[in-house]
C-alpha cells in the first residue's frame, strides 16, 4: 500500500483558533481539502495565548530548554479536522496584543526573532526531529514562515531534505530585518548573498523563501 504524502504547513495564523486576515482562513480550510485527498497534513502555529487558551488535550512532542531565548516546548494536538503542532513558546509568544502588534499598534520589537523560531522549528520537524511525522513537503505561508526553505537548505543534517512549498497571502508585508541579525537567527555567514537571505542590504524573510 503506497504511503500518503506528508505535509507540514508552517503558519502564523490558523482559523479558528488564531484570525487577523484571509491567511488563517486558508491555512484552516486548505489541510481538509488535501484530507480529503488522501493527503496527511499537520500545521506548525505559534502558541500565542489565544491558542493556547483554545487547545484541548496536548502532546508533549519535544522539550527544547534553550530555543532562541527561552525554554519550549512543541506540542502535538488537534482541533476539529485539524491536525496541529503547537510551538509553546511562552517568552516569544505569550504577549497581549495581535499575533504581529503590541497593544499600542506597534511592531514587536523581536518580530525577527519570534517567526524565525517557527520557521526553525519547522525546518527542524521537516529533518527529522519527530519520528511520527516526518514530512514529505513544508509549505510556508507568508514571511513569518519563510525562513523554513532557507533553514533546510542551509542545514548540516545528512537527513533527507523534504520538498518546499511558498505560499504568498500579502505580498505588502516582507519581513525585512537589519543584517545584524543574522547570527541571532541562526544563519550562516555565507547565507548573506543575493542568492540567499541578502534584500538590499537587509535580511529579507519572504525573498529567503522564494
Amino acid at each position: 500500500m503506497m504511503k500518503s504524502l506528508r505535509v507540514l504547513s508552517v503558519a502564523a495564523e490558523i482559523f479558528p483558533l488564531i484570525k487577523i486576515g484571509e491567511l488563517a482562513d486558508v491555512t484552516g480550510a486548505l489541510p481538509i481539502a488535501l484530507k480529503a485527498e488522501g493527503i496527511e497534513v499537520r500545521t506548525l502555529v505559534p502558541g500565542y495565548p489565544g491558542v493556547m487558551n483554545a487547545l484541548g488535550p496536548v502532546e508533549g512532542v519535544l522539550h527544547l530548554p534553550d530555543f532562541f531565548g527561552g525554554e519550549a516546548r512543541l506540542l502535538g494536538t488537534t482541533s476539529g479536522e485539524l491536525g496541529l503542532f503547537v510551538l509553546d513558546a511562552p517568552h516569544l509568544f505569550a504577549r497581549p496584543g495581535n499575533p504581529y502588534l503590541t497593544p499600542e499598534g506597534m511592531d514587536w520589537p523581536d518580530n525577527a526573532l519570534r517567526f524565525a523560531a517557527l520557521a526553525r522549528m519547522a525546518a527542524d520537524i521537516g529533518l527529522g526531529a519527530v519520528p511520527s511525522f516526518v514530512p514529505d513537503i513544508v509549505h510556508a505561508h507568508d514571511w513569518q514562515a519563510a525562513l523554513a526553505p532557507a533553514y533546510l537548505h542551509y542545514s548540516n543534517s545528512n537527513r533527507r531534505r523534504p520538498a518546499t512549498v511558498l505560499t504568498v497571502h500579502n505580498l505588502a508585508y516582507q519581513g525585512v530585518f537589519p543584517r545584524e541579525l543574522l547570527a541571532a537567527i541562526g544563519l550562516p555567514s555565507e547565507s548573506f548573498t543575493i542568492h540567499g537571505v541578502e534584500y538590499y542590504g537587509s535580511i529579507g524573510f519572504l525573498k529567503a523563501g522564494l
